[in-house]
């Protein structure tokens, strides 16, 4: 059901949009990420425009593949967080792995938050089916949203595949529709 942007407007959580993903030879690149990061940097500077709250997730994972002193683990220069923009760490694949992110989210009396950045199969997945159990509502938007290419198979089947998962947890929609009713966004 839409919501009023101006009574109750969502956070925007950019999750993970670091060096690391975008990083060729890197274990979990994502492939052909620009027409993501486009999405995701529209749909900042929409939210920013408007002054509407913006949320940072930073993957800092312990594992021999992700180093979390490596400059890799720096945001994507456009995506930086600016001053009075959160950001939260998290070393497990969802943001609640935080204390500062559940500490933050629990205070919130309605939480409702729109999703994009990369880790599609891992952050945004597992922080979505955290938050539902927790009663928050995520939205995630489609385009503005990607994931590593997998082992095996097609790199959009497996993103669909993985879209169609999160639709039992999220609310799913394309970036196009959410900016045409950005004056009342449904989540």
């Amino acid at each position: 059901m839409p919501a009023s942007i101006t009574d109750d407007p969502p956070i925007l959580v950019c999750a993970d949009l670091q060096v690391e993903y975008l990083t060729p030879g890197r274990r979990h690149v994502i492939r052909d990420g620009e027409a993501a990061t486009a999405c995701c940097l529209e749909l900042l500077a929409l939210w920013r425009s408007n002054l509407w709250p913006v949320m940072h997730l930073k993957r800092i994972a312990q594992a021999a593949w992700f180093n979390p002193a490596s400059r890799l683990t720096d945001w994507i220069p456009e995506a930086k967080p600016r001053p009075g923009e959160m950001t939260f760490d998290h070393p497990l694949p969802s943001a609640y792995s935080s204390a500062r992110f559940v500490d933050y989210m629990s205070n919130i009396r309605h939480v409702r938050c729109v999703m994009i950045g990369f880790s599609l199969d891992e952050t945004i997945l597992a922080t979505a089916v955290d938050g539902f159990h927790r009663s928050h509502r995520y939205q995630v938007v489609t385009d503005a949203v990607a994931c590593r290419q997998p082992g095996t198979g097609e790199a959009a089947a497996y993103k669909n595949a993985v879209v169609n998962v999160l639709g039992n947890f999220a609310t799913v929609q394309p970036s196009a529709e959410l900016i045409r009713t950005s004056g009342a966004v449904a989540v």
